[in-house]
């Protein structure tokens, strides 16, 4: 099923068309994923004897530095707009296409590992360390590893999600 065309004039990089089918696919994308993340970080993980993740208490302290007072639901919008909207679009519109620019013969499962860790990268250095004042990725504690799996995990989803709307998974 082709339902995500990436369109690019010759040397310019590989944008999804704009479309009711690329959100679809954003959405999907950003659904699934989200899913498997809460999934490993909520049940997989403690089952496993490592920390549960938790997304929406970190949210909610970024709500609180930005909005002047943590408030819960807002922790958990920007846990959801982050992972089914924001990081898609991250890999579909910023990520992918400069892969495919400047690293064309990277194996897309590469891609989104490498996706992944900047994630974990924005997450646990910009969002949790610069603008809601933890320690850099939390310490370095296994809180931190969890976190590592978990966004790899999540950017492997969305880009497979992708690839299976666009025919090639």
């Amino acid at each position: 099923m082709s339902t995500t065309v990436h369109t690019a004039a010759p040397g310019g990089l590989g944008f999804p068309a704009i479309g009711p089918a690329t959100l679809m696919t954003i959405l999907i994308a950003g659904s699934v994923a989200t899913i498997a993340f809460d999934l490993f970080g909520q049940a997989i993980s403690p089952m496993l004897g490592f920390p549960n993740l938790a997304p929406v208490p970190l949210a909610t302290q970024t709500w609180g530095v930005l909005f002047g007072e943590a408030y819960a639901p807002g922790g958990n919008l920007l846990h959801y707009v982050a992972g089914l909207l924001a990081y898609p679009i991250g890999w579909m519109f910023i990520w992918r296409p400069l892969a495919e620019r400047f690293a064309p013969n990277l194996p897309w499962l590469v891609s989104a590992v490498l996706y992944g860790i900047a994630l974990w990268v924005f997450a646990l250095y910009i969002m949790a360390h610069l603008i809601a004042g933890n320690p850099a990725f939390l310490g370095f504690t296994q809180l931190t590893w969890v976190a590592f799996v978990g966004h790899i995990l999540f950017a492997v989803v969305v880009a497979w999600v992708e690839r299976w709307r666009a025919g090639a998974a």
